[in-house]
């Protein structure tokens, strides 16, 4: 099995053709905390093909370093035009500009294989504060769906925006939105607690779920509790709406070390799910990871 990797990011050393332009003027708080990766540990897109050759990683998503470039795409567009045969970019993208269905389109021609909109980083804004759902971002997600454009959604489920992706899902059946992180649940005060917010939005099949470090850390610590997560999580949405992604090199761990994380926390589930999970999910929303 080819282990696909659905969240890599790559930063550049050339700063004159690549210069930093993070979203708002100034490195964007994840969490509440900054995203200080993006200085301290930097990888290139050499670099992070020989760390993904050590770690048995076949293919990759190269997702936007918002923190570092904010909607300059160049850098990953660049590396999958060097390199088609192991990676596909996914784009940061303003959801709400006044053109942005044509400007999807022409990012679209240009290469880009998904999108990813980033709502922790204080711009674009609404009044509700919830602009990815706003009446404003539908020419968006209506040619994002006619294009069958996978859109990366960077967002803290909590309870303003769990009505406003229930929302969002319903108004756009068939958009194609691949929830960042799981959407940051909280397994460790409750891992039932956590699958409860996620569960219900499997009735909608437009959604699907990124499996990341950020769940998986809580998971591992949880020892056999991590199940009353992970079984209700996937029998409502089943593994194939689910996709693993490193999250190199935001995570502090090596990209060894975060594959076992994930083999760990998955460990006596059908090989069938696994499979799903590290790489049949990702090539059924990216068909650019099946190229020679």
């Amino acid at each position: 099995m080819e282990i696909v990797d659905t969240h890599c990011h790559i930063i550049s050393t050339d700063t004159e053709r690549y210069p930093r332009k993070p979203l708002g003027g100034k490195q964007a708080p994840v969490g509440g905390k900054q995203s200080a990766w993006t200085h301290g540990r930097p990888l290139t897109a050499e670099e992070l093909l020989e760390r993904m050759d050590d770690a048995g990683i076949g293919r990759a998503t190269l997702v936007q370093a918002t923190t570092a470039y904010g909607y300059d795409n160049r850098y990953v567009l660049d590396t999958v035009r060097r390199r088609p045969d192991r990676f596909v970019a996914v784009g940061t993208f303003d959801a709400v500009r006044e053109d942005a269905a044509e400007a999807l389109r022409a990012a679209v021609d240009d290469g880009l294989s998904g999108v990813r909109l980033f709502t922790t980083d204080g711009s674009p804004t609404s009044e509700q504060g919830l602009w990815f759902a706003d009446d404003a971002a539908d020419p968006f997600w209506s040619e994002a769906a006619a294009v069958r454009l996978p859109v990366c959604l960077q967002l803290r489920l909590g309870p303003e925006t769990i009505p406003a992706l229930g929302r969002l899902l319903v108004r756009h059946p068939d958009a194609l939105v691949l929830l960042d992180h799981c959407g940051y649940p909280d397994v460790r005060s409750s891992p039932a607690d956590a699958a409860a917010q996620l569960t219900p939005f499997a009735a909608r099949p437009n959604l699907h779920l990124k499996l990341t470090h950020r769940t998986l850390e809580g998971l591992r610590d949880l020892g056999d509790r991590a199940k009353e997560f992970v079984s209700p999580v996937f029998d409502a949405f089943s593994s194939e709406r689910i996709a693993w992604g490193s999250n190199c090199p935001a995570a502090e761990q090596s990209l060894p070390e975060l594959v076992a994380l994930a083999t760990g926390v998955l460990d006596g589930l059908p090989q069938q799910d696994v499979d799903n999970v590290f790489g049949n999910t990702a090539r059924r929303l990216y068909p650019g990871l099946t190229r020679s």
